[in-house]
């Protein structure tokens, strides 16, 4: 019964989905359309000039001669059918290109997700119970100036440190290509390669976290259900574990839901940083050579992410709290 409501519920959600994303795409578009230059004056100036025919002839095969309205008409079109479009300068389908750069940037959310979510709930479960005392005062300056610490500057501090002084972990890339690993050694090689740029994000997300999960588990202990277990007899250590743990990850769920976009885009600079072939790198590069299909594709994939991780909140809303009624 529960698991045939949620799936009634995703599949309401993702109904209700539709009309937003279309709306993000559109905005995207017309956003992106502001930008100077195109596809075409960014091929005439490698080519270092170019003709007034050559030119007309460049904006006629990407669809630029067309009025903008028309062209976001096709656009919303082609992603009704799915259809991603044409990377000019990569000379493959969109969505090809993206499906390849897809799973390096999931696997770095997730990790991230997973660190900084599980870490930060238990560095703040602990923070709360040790109120005020050097183990308290200790986290909460360490969390401080870890969210105060720019991204990329942290990333490259990792890089001096760990991958130049020490040489510990490689400088970027996603696995050593050269070696051709296979199978467990394969894993291990990216799982290597995975550390530093998994730490720099997780860094940030991590202090956050911990700040909610502490003021959420202090003002879970001021709650009267808490004075009611109390006068039961349970110990601290019950209570913390039966009751006030599961309400009080509640709005870390929350924060980590809203904070997926915000992922993606901390993504960007971190895959920057350390060359890992991603979307966020992906991004960067097509930004700046203007292929504006392959960005507004990127747009689409993220805005999917996002939504989708969004609803699995809401599914474990539901199983941490009983009382939470998917409808």
């Amino acid at each position: 019964m529960a698991v045939t409501k949620s799936l009634s519920y995703a599949l309401r959600r993702l109904s209700q989905a539709v009309p937003t994303v279309l709306v993000i795409i559109a905005l995207n578009f017309l956003l992106l359309q502001l930008a100077p230059g195109d596809a075409a004056d960014v091929l005439a100036g490698e080519a270092g000039s170019a003709t007034p025919e050559f030119m007309a002839q460049l904006r006629k095969t990407f669809g630029l001669d067309q009025p903008m309205g028309v062209q976001l008409l096709l656009y919303m079109k082609q992603i009704v059918t799915f259809d991603l479009g044409y990377s000019f300068r990569h000379g493959m389908t969109v969505a090809e290109l993206i499906l390849s750069r897809l799973w390096p940037t999931l696997l770095l959310m997730v990790t991230v997700l997973a660190l900084s979510v599980g870490m930060g709930v238990l560095l703040g479960s602990f923070a709360a119970r040790k109120l005020n005392r050097w183990q308290d005062n200790l986290i909460s300056m360490l969390t401080v100036l870890a969210y105060a610490t720019p991204v990329f500057w942290a990333g490259l501090m990792l890089i001096v440190l760990f991958s130049i002084k020490l040489g510990w972990f490689p400088t970027s890339g996603m696995q050593q290509v050269a070696a051709f690993h296979e199978g467990a050694a394969k894993v291990r090689d990216i799982a290597h390669h995975l550390v530093l740029p998994a730490v720099t994000l997780t860094m940030f997300y991590l202090a956050l976290y911990t700040r909610l999960m502490r003021a959420s588990v202090l003002e879970q202990f001021s709650m009267d259900y808490v004075v009611t277990a109390r006068a039961k007899g349970l110990t601290e250590r019950q209570i913390a574990r039966r009751h006030v743990l599961r309400n009080a990850v509640l709005p870390v769920l929350t924060m980590a839901g809203v904070q997926v976009g915000a992922l993606l885009g901390g993504s960007v600079v971190v895959e920057t940083v350390f060359a890992w072939p991603g979307l966020g790198l992906l991004a960067y590069e097509s930004l700046f050579a203007r292929d504006l299909n392959l960005l507004l594709g990127i747009f689409f994939v993220s805005t999917c992410l996002v939504i989708i991780v969004n609803l699995i909140v809401d599914v474990a809303y539901s199983l941490l709290d009983p009382r939470i009624d998917l409808r």
